[in-house]
């Protein structure tokens, strides 16, 4: 007997990346860039987002999607630290976020009032890669704990960020970091992205982060083509 197979995958990412486009559509014309954090678990970007929020909530207005397979904890931390909107998504076990979920927290935001749209994705390193949310673009983070070889390990999605973030900078030392060696690695996966090296913890390297998204929203508010240049600087500590 003959087999047929049945392809459901490309009919589903085709209908998720017109949603996202009409997110990017809607959010380009309210002059508010959207960031898609990514990373796997444990690499801080709950901490890197609540000091986001802490330093820059004065200067702009931040609103925050945040997402996690089970829990809404991660959206009770960052909410103490805005007045501004921060909408859980709780996947029930779905391993990344898709942009009809973006579409309808978007409903609850007043894009009006709302200068920076922060995306907290479920921690993973493999699925989110694949599904656009609408955002201006992916901001990856790995930890200094995780290893030098994480870009290698997960090239589609260190590729496809246009930031990338060294976080808990601080325990480098400790762990064992070569420093020389993940820049190396990111270099030849991210070359194109922006990279930072910073500790959410003791706030160093902060500066430079949240200089970084002022000009992207200054990018998006001038109605520029792309908030991120396509050649961007590799580290501020060479």
């Amino acid at each position: 007997m003959a087999i047929r197979t049945i392809e459901v995958r490309e009919p589903v990412m085709a209908r998720n990346n017109e949603i996202a486009a009409a997110v990017r559509a809607r959010l380009r014309e309210a002059g508010v860039p959207a960031f898609n954090f990514v990373s796997s678990p444990g690499s801080g970007k709950t901490l890197l987002l609540e000091r986001t929020l802490a330093e820059l909530g004065s200067e702009l207005r931040l609103a925050v999607v945040t997402g996690d397979v089970q829990t809404q904890n991660d959206a009770e931390r960052l909410a103490r630290h805005t007045n501004h909107l921060v909408q859980a998504v709780v996947t029930n076990g779905a391993c990344h976020l898709d942009s009809r979920q973006v579409e309808t927290a978007l409903a609850a935001i007043d894009l009006d009032e709302t200068d920076l749209l922060f995306i907290e994705n479920v921690g993973n390193l493999v699925c989110p890669a694949s599904w656009d949310l609408g955002e201006e673009a992916k901001v990856v983070l790995f930890s200094v704990t995780e290893g030098e070889d994480k870009p290698l390990k997960y090239p589609p999605m260190f590729h496809s960020a246009g930031a990338v973030i060294v976080t808990k900078t601080e325990l480098a030392a400790a762990a064992g970091f070569d420093r020389g060696q993940a820049l190396a690695n990111l270099k030849r996966i991210s070359h194109h992205a922006h990279i930072f090296e910073l500790s959410a913890k003791t706030g160093e390297g902060m500066k430079e982060w949240i200089e970084f998204l002022v000009r992207q929203h200054a990018a998006v508010r001038a109605k520029e083509v792309r908030a991120i240049p396509a050649t961007p600087p590799v580290s501020k500590r060479e």
